[in-house]
């Protein structure tokens, strides 16, 4: 069994990717997901970010995200309180989901922040999707409805992409002139015979 890391900046095409995955069978552990629910469920995290923010950051048991998200995105500091209380807690769950999926021959996690969180540690090969920025910030104002400057702001609190590449075993370009199931493809064809 071989664990596949699959990561990009926001806006990259990570999410379409692993639809592409998961289409042809593989199962996909989608981190920014499973650290939602479990944001909103698990004690150890209601506790830290409870602590954190203060108690009125959770509206009827739900974590109210977009004000967590003004809060850490203007503030380095505090978005790396935030993730040492949530990534311990997805990192266990993560080892969880792989003893539950061990009869598959590839397994994905896809995690915006696979470096950046020590996820990398966790998988065998990492996959960076890559698109040029111009790109990504119009795919996310399209997107989530907001500024070309809170798209911006997002960027420059991950890390560069070029840095990404580099890191990565592999990167699949989606700047949509190359087609991207093309590439998956082949990847996984490259995975399967490694």
């Amino acid at each position: 069994m071989l664990r596949v890391g699959i990561t990009g900046g926001i806006g990259s095409g990570k999410s379409t990717v692993c639809k592409i995955i998961s289409a042809m069978g593989y199962p996909v552990y989608n981190a920014d997901i499973e650290a939602k629910k479990l944001t909103n469920q698990n004690p150890e995290i209601v506790r830290g970010v409870s602590t954190l923010f203060g108690k009125d950051i959770y509206v009827n048991g739900e974590l109210d995200r977009k004000r967590v998200g003004q809060l850490v995105f203007a503030n380095k500091d505090l978005l790396e309180q935030l993730n040492s209380i949530i990534h311990p807690v997805v990192s266990a769950h993560f080892e969880e989901w792989i003893k539950k999926n061990s009869n598959h021959t590839l397994l994905f996690k896809e995690a915006a922040i696979l470096f950046e969180s020590g996820a990398y540690k966790q998988v065998d090969r990492s996959i960076v999707v890559w698109a040029h920025n111009s790109l990504r910030i119009e795919r996310v104002c399209k997107r989530d409805g907001v500024s070309e400057e809170e798209v911006k702001q997002r960027i420059s609190n991950q890390m560069p992409q070029e840095q990404l590449v580099k890191r990565a075993d592999y990167v699949i370009n989606n700047n949509e002139d190359t087609l991207l199931t093309t590439q998956v493809v082949e990847l996984i064809d490259k995975l399967l015979n490694d």
